[in-house]
């Protein structure tokens, strides 16, 4: 976004980056049309919206912003679901869908929620990857896609080198951009 906005500002008097998180709007839901850029023309942009079934919320730190958590977003929202599709043809093809729904239905809170969670599955991880890599097996062997496995697998390995250590969410999430220690 923060391209594109550089190509229009020469012709534009401000660029605003939009992002429409949700359903289309109905009677139960209200999309959210998050809004960054310059302040006065995120409110202008906004303006029409404050009295629809779409809700505007300005985000502060410019160009970009709204893109970027679109993409966060989707990148849980969409990726789980496909995840768990997966996980279920792999339980269906084995007769334990029902004990897979059974589990699945003990959980009471999303993992996009359980921030405080991701220390712990760093500390975890060197016994996670190679699990991963077997259901990445088992997926190929049942003629299921394995690529959501094996870069599950290789996300964890880059927590390898935190192995039963202490550590915060902000090193955590810090260690995933940096490739594995071999």
């Amino acid at each position: 976004m923060a391209q594109i906005g550089s190509l229009l500002m020469p012709n534009a008097s401000a660029v605003v980056d939009g992002a429409v998180v949700g359903s289309p709007p109905s009677e139960t839901k209200k999309p959210r049309l998050y809004l960054s850029g310059p302040e006065e023309a995120t409110a202008a942009v906004a303006q029409p919206f404050r009295s629809s079934a779409i809700q505007p919320l300005m985000l502060e730190g410019g160009i970009g912003k709204a893109s970027a958590l679109k993409l966060s977003y989707t990148s849980h929202q969409k990726a789980s679901r496909v995840l768990a599709a997966v996980a279920y043809a792999l339980a269906s093809d084995h007769g334990v869908e029902e004990e897979l729904l059974d589990i699945a239905r003990g959980r009471t809170a999303g993992y996009l929620t359980e921030t405080e969670y991701f220390p712990k599955t760093a500390a975890r991880a060197w016994r996670w990857a190679p699990e991963l890599r077997e259901a990445a097996q088992a997926l190929g062997d049942a003629h299921l896609p394995t690529a959501l496995m094996d870069a599950s697998a290789e996300v964890v390995e880059r927590w390898a080198a935190l192995k039963d250590q202490p550590t915060g969410v902000t090193e955590a999430l810090d260690r995933l951009h940096t490739a594995p220690e071999i």
